[in-house]
């Protein structure tokens, strides 16, 4: 591997690890935001928004909004289903990891 590839993973990396902490903070936040909105009847974030956000790498925040907010962990559908989500995105990563 000669330098130029080298620091083009280099950058390229820094892009995926900056795309994954901005997806999964969104997440987390937006999980904040639908628990307010629950508690006030408010219009809701539909569930398809939430599976969006995890199918598109921001599972972990999504995962960690549900338990620090407590929102969602009654759903079969989130307590399986964003933890599934979760070791898939990981593989995707570990294998988009390897092109670099």
């Amino acid at each position: 591997m000669n330098k130029r590839s080298e620091r083009d993973g280099n950058y390229k990396m820094k892009i995926l690890i900056t795309y994954l902490a901005i997806i999964n903070i969104v997440g987390f936040i937006i999980m904040y935001i639908d628990k307010k909105r629950a508690l006030n009847n408010q219009y809701r974030i539909p569930e398809k928004t939430l599976f969006t956000i995890c199918t598109i790498g921001g599972s972990l925040g999504i995962l960690m909004g549900m338990y620090k907010f407590r929102h969602k962990t009654k759903h079969n559908k989130f307590v399986f289903g964003v933890p599934t989500l979760l070791i898939i995105n990981i593989i995707v990563i570990l294998n988009v990891n390897e092109l670099f």
